[in-house]
Order: structure tokens, then sequence, then C-alpha cells
């Protein structure tokens, strides 16, 4: 399989280096969701996924052949991303045991997170590139979430096969995972719940198509019931969580004027049910999920790492990148399952690395929030009010699902979107008012 990979990345690479900029994110994109992540090149002792691969094609084809560099403006956002990153390598240098094997995790995370972010905000600098993308992201994800559907009912993966061939050993048969009568889709991804992300992150995203007076409705209602169709093809309460919740907001679009009420009613209803419950709010979510097994799970973890002294002693820098040892404390497994974003980082980082993610999601919805304060449109109301959406539906997911593979990136390339917004709604025209916010 290695020649099969390099001959992809060449190819998808070739494609980047002679298309546009924007189409070049295209081929990332189609990359990222096409060709299995377990599948890579092997450099010295870092593995060369083919996305890792195009990422670098693109950013060649902007420095070597584009202006687009020179026109670049650093927000704070970014430097807040830059922050996070940083923060992980100084709490990491602290509690690893291997400095040079956790610098080596780190420089594949440059390739999987940093690099596609600074490539969205580089390359999105206008509405008309911004819907294209949103268009190309449709037709890239259709395919994938018909086969998808098929592999929900029948059990069967027409790529399962390469399963067997992981770069890193330990490749076994395709063996699919039943759900209630049903089987867990994953594909080309490495886990049903990362796969059913993909669709619930960049579904909510591209429903800000139906912004445009002169779009296709009937086809782009097609897309976004085919990314619907394969959030439930994962069977899966993580993507099924960020889906619901970002279509609930989506949906209270028309009433937005009573944003202030309807959150003063969500946290009484979540304070009420704290008072006369025996549970917690999150924990009576769980009955919403595809399985109360796992969804009592998460709510454990969440209690033992935060109220039982699961982080005593470790608050600081984390537990690094090991087994906190919580799993005999919530169930008696012999192992973690960190199935909470903001846990994970808390476990591996500690406050050292968990405060700047969170001053990354503050900055990226303070943008969100000026955008909408001061657009003259509907149709860019639209635009930005879905943007929000989807990343209030991953803030949400992210109390019962963690990050890895294909999903990580795309999250990186959501926060590029935010970061290039002021740009993709105004372009140049009323940016500098906005970028005094930004900065």
């Amino acid at each position: 399989m290695q020649t099969l990979t390099s001959a992809v990345a060449a190819i998808a690479s070739a494609l980047v280096l002679f298309l546009p900029p924007t189409y070049g994110l295209v081929v990332y994109i189609a990359a990222l969701a096409w060709y299995p992540p377990y599948l890579a090149l092997s450099v010295g002792t870092i593995d060369f996924t083919v996305r890792r691969i195009v990422i670098l094609a693109i950013l060649a084809k902007l420095f070597l052949q584009t202006d687009l560099p020179s026109r670049f403006k650093l927000i704070l956002l970014d430097k807040l991303v830059i922050a996070y990153f940083v923060a992980e390598i100084i709490s990491g240098a602290v509690t690893t045991q291997s400095l040079m094997a956790f610098l080596e995790n780190r420089s594949g995370a440059v390739f999987d997170m940093l690099l596609p972010y600074f490539a969205v905000r580089l390359i999105m600098i206008n509405k008309h590139q911004y819907l294209m993308l949103l268009k190309a992201i449709l037709i890239i994800a259709a395919p994938l979430a018909i086969i998808g559907f098929y592999q929900c009912l029948t059990g069967e993966n027409p790529v399962g096969f390469l399963q067997e061939y992981s770069t890193w050993g330990g490749g076994h048969p395709y063996n699919p995972m039943a759900r209630h009568g049903l089987y867990r889709a994953d594909v080309t991804f490495s886990h049903p719940i990362m796969f059913g992300l993909f669709f619930a992150m960049f579904g909510p995203v591209c429903v800000g198509l139906f912004s445009e007076k002169k779009g296709n409705k009937v086809l782009c209602s097609l897309g976004i019931a085919l990314m619907g169709i394969g959030v439930f093809s994962s069977m899966s309460s993580g993507p099924f969580l960020a889906a619901l919740s970002a279509t609930i907001f989506i949906a209270f679009y028309r009433y937005r004027r009573y944003w202030k009420p309807a959150l003063v009613v969500v946290i009484l209803m979540c304070g009420i049910v704290e008072i006369i419950s025996n549970r917690h709010f999150y924990d009576v979510l769980g009955d919403f999920t595809f399985s109360s097994r796992t969804a009592w799970y998460r709510s454990r973890l969440i209690s033992v790492a935060l109220a039982k002294g699961g982080m005593s002693g470790h608050w600081l820098t984390g537990f690094g990148q090991v087994d906190p040892g919580w799993g005999p404390k919530i169930d008696g497994r012999d192992h973690t399952d960190l199935v909470n974003q903001y846990l994970l980082i808390l476990c591996s980082y500690g406050l050292v690395g968990l405060i700047p993610f969170i001053a990354v999601i503050v900055a990226a919805l303070k943008i969100i929030f000026e955008v909408l304060r001061a657009a003259k449109s509907d149709s860019d109301t639209w635009l930005t009010w879905c943007l929000l959406g989807t990343l209030l539906g991953l803030l949400c997911a992210f109390m019962s699902v963690s990050l890895f593979g294909q999903p990580t990136t795309v999250f990186y390339m959501i926060l590029g979107f935010v970061g290039s917004l002021p740009l993709i709604i105004y372009g140049n025209s009323q940016v500098g008012s906005l970028n005094e916010v930004v900065k």
C-alpha cells in the first residue's frame, strides 16, 4: 500500500500546484475524506498521511506562486491558536518521559491542525471562495454518506479490506460493529464516531448555502440530507449530539432576537434538574443517546475527573500522554477512555493547556458575534449564524466525544473559517473596523 499511498499523494499534490488555491483546499478535503488515515508513508520517525503531504503542497503553492502570504494580517485568534500549541509543548516537556517522542507527536499535530488552520486563513478572503468551498464539501461528502448508509444497512464496507494494511501494524480484517440491528459505518475513517463527526461538523456550515438567492435549493437540500444520513450511519451519540445541537440553534434563527430569554430558560432548566433530581443535567441528556451505558460512562468520567480527586496533583500540567488510571474508579475497566475533549486536554496538559484552548474558543465566538452585530443583510447574517451553530454544536458534543483523526483537522479548518469571517462577509471594504475588534 506504500506505492498506492505515494501515487495518491503525488496526484493530489500535483493538482494542488496546478489549480487555484481554493480548489487546492477542495483537493485537500477530498484526500482527507476519501483516503484512509491509517495508510501512510513513514519518513524517519514521522508518518506522513496523504493529507499531510497535500497540506505541504498547498503551503508551497501559496508561498511560491501567490501573494496571499504578504497580504495576510495576524489577528488575536491566530496568536491564540499558536499560543495553545506552545502551551501544549511546555506542559508536555514537563510531564513526558521521552521528550523526543513527544516532540515527534506534536510535529504530527502541526501538520494536522496548525497548518490546515493557517491554510484556510490565507486562502479564504472573500464570500465567493467560501460558498464555492461549501458546495465542493457537499459534493465530496455525498458519495461518502451513500457508502456509509450502505455499510450501516448491510455491515459491508467496500474499502474495509484496507484496514489489513495499516501502516502502524496490527492490521486486521474488517469486522462490522453492530448497534440496534444496524451497523456502525466508518468507511475510510478509523472509527464510526469520527465518521459521523465529519458530517456533523461540515453539515451545519453548508446549511449557510441557503443564503444564496440564486443557488440551487434542491441540490443543496439533497446534499444537506445526505450529511444527515452520514451522521445517522455512524450510529454514534457524539455526532448525533453535535448535529442536533447545531440544528436546534440554526432553527432558532428566526427568533434570534430572543436569545437572552432563551439562554436564561436553558440555564434555569439545567438548574432545576440539578435541584429536584438525583442526577446531574448532563446525566439526563444521556437518556437521549444511542446507548445509556456509554452515556453513564461519560457522566461518571466527569465526576471522577473533577469531583472525585482524579486530577489531584496534576491540575497544572496534567498527566502527559499517559493513561490517568481512572478506569477502575469508573466501571472497573483497565484503561481510561477519555471521551470528552475538555477532559482530554485537561488530563494531557492540565490548566496550562486547557486555558489557552478556552481562550481560542472565546476569541472565535467574539469574532462571530461582532460580525453578526455588523451584518447589513439577512444573507450575511444567515451565513454567519450557520457557522456559529456549527461551533456551538461542537462545543456541546465535546462533552461526550474527543477528537482524533480527520475531525481534528476539520475542527481547525472551521476555526480558520471563523478567523476569515470578516473577509468572507465584507471583503476588504469594511473589514478594517472589524479588525480592530479581532486583533
